[in-house]
């Protein structure tokens, strides 16, 4: 019987033809792969969102995007996205705030002769204008009084829901202002924000804003 020879360039040809496929299914792989990893990132890491007010003027404008860092530790001066249906009563589906962490759990509040203290001592704000840093600071209770001094125990006896007759943040809580406080919706009108309901914690991108803005909003958290 006569041997049929092996033809090299059939071989040849052949070889290539499997790793070609071969390096096609590896980068479709790869790609597959990226693509899981970006969807794990954005949903447990990190999402996007937009400003919608003026209540974080003039670090934070309407319209502006910024980076919501999902497992950032919330710190005092951190500037946060919650939840705030179930905190704010006028909130009654799930409605996002922006609004800049004052006091952590356990902390005093206190606004006093244009002053704000926590624990006791003035409170460094110094990525807000005077104006906001004095009368600003002010609230008005439901006669639209304004009230030039007030505290946590104060403010929960006549103004808030839920978390009445409290003195000082209870555990799992913060409490929280906007940077515009003469126009904000923050914990002196309704209270805490829990721990629960914070999506994350806000960067600006290194294009967003000004130097300053961008300081204010990344910087201060401690």
């Amino acid at each position: 019987m006569e041997n049929k020879k092996t033809n090299p360039f059939r071989q040849f040809s052949d070889y290539l033809g499997e790793h070609k496929i071969l390096k096609e299914t590896l980068s479709w792989g790869v790609y597959v792969i990226f693509l899981v990893l970006a969807y794990l990132t954005f949903t447990h890491f990190v999402t996007t969102a937009n400003v919608d007010g003026h209540s974080m003027d003039p670090n934070l404008h309407n319209g502006e995007k910024m980076l919501v860092l999902k497992q950032a530790t919330v710190k005092r001066n951190s500037v946060i996205v919650f939840d705030a249906h179930g905190e704010d009563p006028t909130a009654t589906t799930t409605n996002y705030y922006v609004k800049r962490v004052i006091g952590l759990p356990g902390d005093k509040i206190a606004y006093k002769d244009g002053k704000l203290y926590v624990n006791n001592k003035v409170f460094n704000q110094s990525y807000i204008s005077n104006q906001e840093l004095t009368v600003g600071t002010r609230y008005f209770d439901d006669n639209d009084k304004q009230i030039k001094n007030w505290d946590i125990a104060s403010l929960s006896k006549t103004k808030w829901v839920y978390n009445q007759n409290k003195t000082v943040v209870p555990k799992g809580k913060y409490f929280v202002l906007g940077d515009n406080r003469s126009i904000s919706n923050d914990s002196r009108y309704w209270g805490f924000v829990d721990k629960d309901k914070i999506l994350g914690v806000v960067k600006l991108f290194p294009w967003s804003g000004t130097k300053t803005e961008r300081h204010n909003i990344n910087d201060l958290a401690k």
